[in-house]
Parts: structure tokens; sequence; C-alpha cells
């Protein structure tokens, strides 16, 4: 494509490069890069109207952003220049954005996949092994400067070892977990929208089960599925009840896969033991049930808060705009969209 500044493509650049710089400025050697001056989204949507942002055929986006756009929904879709055609998101779950607003639109959605499968499924065995050992406890105690809990030490956890691992959402996320919890020698079970293959399952060592099986039989439940309308509160009161009594809940998807006012009341009826979490339904708000319940591993949504992952990440999504711009297509389009 031609370089000439008079004919340069431009690209929306909705948050902030922090690591791949050398990428991001080979970006800039090919196109015209368009910064917004808004703080709020109002302010965007009349930057937009005004054709500040006219010419523009990619917009590179953060998680982050969404604090000065809102959600790529059809106002905003809307709101952009036709020229628009692709909008590259630096993660691997796009919720905030709405494909098929997009579709309608003839914009196209990447997001940034198998680039954070490791440091998530980390921060998954993580969660899995801390509350498992009940270790969150013993942890509020030692800040207390009460050591274990003087006057009641925490109950005796459970090794993982022979415990039943269920995976509800078999991508390339729950797949990296389940090889790694079998170096724990944990038997691993999973529900998945679509069946892998008989040869993959066999190499991680999973059985495919169906969602109620799923449920039932897991010592361990691990959410690692997308949120999207099908997937919005799968895990609520109807399902805790069909799970064993003192199961494990471990959420790196997205909060509102699960309904947290469903799962503070597991918790408070002993149904739920206890839980890892690194994502919640309203962030940065978390249920009030949940902060006080000790048995309740938090972590503010660090699952990919490392320096090699959000290079990966960063170095992934500025690939796809490259390709926008010099092919017209995308690394990797999202799931919903592969007709396209």
């Amino acid at each position: 494509m031609s370089t000439n500044r008079d004919t340069r493509p431009k690209v929306l650049l909705l948050g902030v490069i922090e690591h791949a710089h050398t990428d991001w400025a080979t970006i800039a050697e090919i196109a015209d890069i368009l910064t917004p001056k808004s703080t709020s989204r109002a302010a965007f949507l009349q930057e937009a109207a005004s054709g500040a942002f006219e010419g523009c055929i990619a917009a590179y986006r953060t998680f982050d952003s969404v604090e000065v756009t809102g959600d790529i929904d059809a106002e905003l879709v809307a709101a952009l220049p036709p020229s628009l055609r692709f909008v590259c998101h630096n993660g691997a779950g796009y919720d905030q954005v709405d494909v098929p607003a997009c579709t309608a639109r003839g914009v196209r959605v990447s997001n940034t996949p198998s680039a954070v499968d490791d440091a998530t499924a980390d921060m998954a065995i993580f969660l899995l092994l801390g509350a498992l050992r009940n270790l969150a406890v013993g942890m509020a105690a030692l800040r207390a400067g009460e050591w274990r809990g003087r006057a009641e030490p925490p109950a005796l956890g459970h090794d993982p070892q022979g415990k039943v691992l269920g995976i509800l959402g078999m991508g390339g996320i729950g797949r990296n977990m389940a090889t790694k919890a079998r170096a724990f020698g944990m038997r691993i079970r999973y529900c998945n929208r679509t069946r892998l293959d008989r040869d993959v399952e066999r190499e991680i060592g999973a059985e495919y089960v169906g969602f109620d099986e799923l449920l039932a039989e897991s010592d361990v439940l691990s959410l690692n599925l997308p949120l999207n309308h099908n997937t919005r509160h799968i895990i609520s009161q109807q399902e805790f009840s069909k799970m064993k009594k003192g199961i494990v809940i471990i959420n790196t998807a997205r909060g509102a896969v699960m309904d947290e006012a469903a799962l503070v009341a597991a918790l408070d009826s002993g149904q739920v033991s206890s839980a890892g979490l690194d994502v919640y339904e309203n962030e940065p708000d978390i249920h009030p049930g949940l902060l006080v319940n000790p048995r309740v591993l938090l972590v503010p949504h660090m699952g990919t808060w490392t320096v090699e992952t959000e290079i990966k990440m960063e170095e992934w999504a500025i690939s796809n705009v490259r390709m926008a711009i010099e092919q017209g297509q995308l690394r990797s389009i999202v799931p919903e969209q592969r007709h396209m």
C-alpha cells in the first residue's frame, strides 16, 4: 500500500501502547495514527461526530480504553466513520465489543487468543491450589497478627491429587490449565460448546461430559469460557444446587459468567466450600459478601499481569492492525465472524 502522506491510511489508537513500542513504530511508518482527545464517552461520541476520525480504517483498542469510549456497541459503531472496517482488540476476552453490531456495519473484530493462555492458566492453578488448601483464611489471620488464627485455626485444606477438575470452556486457556492440573494428579473432565478432537482429548487427558454431569461430579469447577449473551450467569442458584457439597469454584474468565449473589449464598450455606476469583461481575466493585468471606481468595483481575504476556498481547494486536492495513484481513478474527 502506498505510504504517500496524502494517501496513507489512518489508524485510531484507543488506549496506550505500554511495551511493544518498536512494533507500534512500524505501524506509524505505514499509517497516520489518530489519538482521541476525549476523556469520556459523551465527549468521544461528539469528537467522532465532528469528523475527527475520518479516514480511519482500523482501530487498536485496549481493555482500559472502555473508560473513555464505553463499550464498542451499536451507538458507538454508528458514530465511527464509514471508513473504519477493523477493530483490533488487545485481549482474549472481547465482551466489551458488540460483535453483532460490528458485523451489521461490516466491521471485523480481532482479539489476542493464545497470547494469554499460559499466564491465565497459571493464575487459575494458583487460585485452585490456594482455594483447595484454604490459604486465604491463614493469610488473612497472619496479616491480622494472629498467626494461623489463634482462636480458631482455619479448616484443613485438601490435596489436589485424585480430585476431579471440571473445566467449563475448553479453549486455549482451558487446555493449558488441564495440562498443568494433571501434573498435580488431578482428573480432568470438561464441557464445551464443541467437543475436542479425540487425539487432543488423549493428549491433555481430558474426558468430555455433559453440563449437568460436569456440575455433579467436579470437586473443583473452573470457569474458562467467554462472556456473551449465552454464557451470562451460566452458573447461578440452580447450577450450584446440582454440585457436590463442598465444591471449590475458580473463575479467571469474566465475572458475569457467574451470578455473584448466588455464589455468596452458596458459600454461606456451605454448598461451596471456597472460591478463587480473579474476575468480578461489576469490576472494580466486588460483592460485599465476597469481601467479608475469609474462604474466598481474591485477586484484582491480574490473570495476564506479567511483562511477558502483556508484550505478547500488544504484539499480537499490533500484528492484526498491520495485516488490516496491508492485506485487508485479520490474523485472528473472532469466531463469530469467521464467515466474513
